[in-house]
């Protein structure tokens, strides 16, 4: 709950704001723990009516979290007390959300917690990883140097997670395109005209026979079919929520020719930019790996992950559990047993984490010059065969009408 207050400082300036509390109780304690005398505090819930502010769209973005992040690391080797780093990034971002996230975490700090404590409490916000980094860097007394790792490595995730994301959006919106197009000519457009050409009593070719046979479906089925696609995009969205759904989705993603080899390479340079980042921070690998399966998305290499941990635990090596398994390439099953035998894996996980980067980029560049020919040349073709379908039929009749 959000409650405005008034209240004198300890120079005895009056002051006034809002606090982000569980209730009032609760908002008063961490008002006084600031030093301020308490004038008056009500809920700002109460009496908004149509008022309140509309937050159900407010979310924090990874992009939000990258940039908050190196915010921190910077103030952080500038030797600012967390306190004061959290108020005063609570004040500067523009997400509502994340202000008000801010504001709560610092006013935990001064309640005596932990900067780790504090964020864990906001997991929408805050991955696990994200909490264990920030831990290790606390029990460490490192926590500028693990911060600046952190934001180093959000850095390089969200850089290569928007690069293999906006490479798909094309192809997408190409593809609802002609879709969109081709609907909109069969139900508008080839109605119209096929009326012209029964009416001229005239023969048509077999291929504008069938273009209007499609089109009169459409016309007489489109609402039904409207509902179908409705309900399968909502059973298709409700069954990839649940763990077998889920899984079977991100294994059909690995077998589509043209994206599954961004994938695999997207999952796998998040694998080891992930397990490096930790290590370096000095995070135990196994903790590192059970992070690693709470961060990686793809379910297929989360599995992998999770098994990988039961071997370990169990006396094997990281590189003798990544071998179980095909998803992992064998050239980084070796790398992996080379750092292992020579006491330098987190140099190995990072040369293997750029490499992996590389290879995405390659793929992101090598999957848009592939599929936008092929989508543009598509496009072309099914828009030639309606207006073929059309036009030469309309010629027909034009010349044996003499015009």
């Amino acid at each position: 709950m959000l409650f405005n207050y008034t209240a004198v400082d300890t120079s005895g300036h009056p002051t006034s704001g809002g606090i982000e509390a569980v209730n009032q109780e609760v908002a008063i304690a961490s008002l006084q723990r600031r030093g301020l005398i308490i004038s008056s505090i009500v809920s700002a819930d109460k009496g908004e009516g149509l008022g309140l502010r509309l937050t159900f769209f407010d979310r924090v973005s990874n992009k939000d979290v990258v940039i908050l992040s190196r915010q921190m690391a910077t103030l952080f080797q500038a030797q600012v007390s967390a306190l004061r780093v959290f108020r005063l990034l609570a004040e500067e971002t523009d997400s509502v959300l994340l202000s008000k996230t801010l504001t709560q975490v610092a006013d935990d700090i001064q309640g005596g917690n932990s900067i780790s404590k504090s964020l864990a409490r906001h997991p929408k916000v805050f991955s696990e990883f994200y909490v264990n980094m920030i831990k290790s860097g606390e029990e460490s007394g490192k926590l500028d140097s693990t911060l600046a790792y952190l934001a180093d490595y959000l850095d390089r995730s969200y850089e290569v997670s928007s690069k293999a994301k906006n490479a798909l959006i094309y192809p997408a919106f190409v593809m609802i395109t002609f879709v969109s197009v081709m609907i909109l000519m069969l139900t508008v457009v080839i109605p119209k005209i096929s009326v012209i050409l029964t009416q001229s009593g005239q023969d048509v070719p077999i291929y504008t026979e069938v273009v209007i046979g499609i089109s009169n479906f459409f016309v007489d089925y489109g609402a039904f079919l409207l509902i179908i696609l409705a309900v399968a995009v909502i059973f298709f969205v409700r069954f990839i929520q649940t763990d077998i759904g889920k899984l079977s989705f991100d294994r059909f993603k690995l077998s589509i020719p043209l994206v599954r080899n961004l994938y695999i390479k997207l999952a796998l340079s998040r694998i080891a930019d992930n397990m490096n980042t930790m290590l370096s921070s000095g995070i135990p690998m196994i903790r590192a790996l059970e992070l690693t399966a709470a961060v990686v998305e793809n379910t297929v290499y989360k599995q992998v992950l999770t098994q990988a941990v039961e071997a370990v635990k169990g006396g094997s090596s990281v590189s003798d559990a990544f071998s179980r398994h095909t998803e992992i390439p064998g050239i980084m099953v070796q790398m992996v047993k080379i750092g292992e035998e020579t006491g330098e894996l987190g140099n190995i996980l990072k040369t293997l984490a750029t490499f992996y980067t590389r290879e995405v980029n390659n793929a992101v560049d090598t999957m848009v010059d592939l599929i936008e020919p092929v989508m543009i040349v598509s496009l072309g073709l099914g828009v030639a065969f309606l207006l073929a379908a059309v036009l030469v039929p309309i010629y027909n009749i034009s010349s044996g009408a003499g015009f």
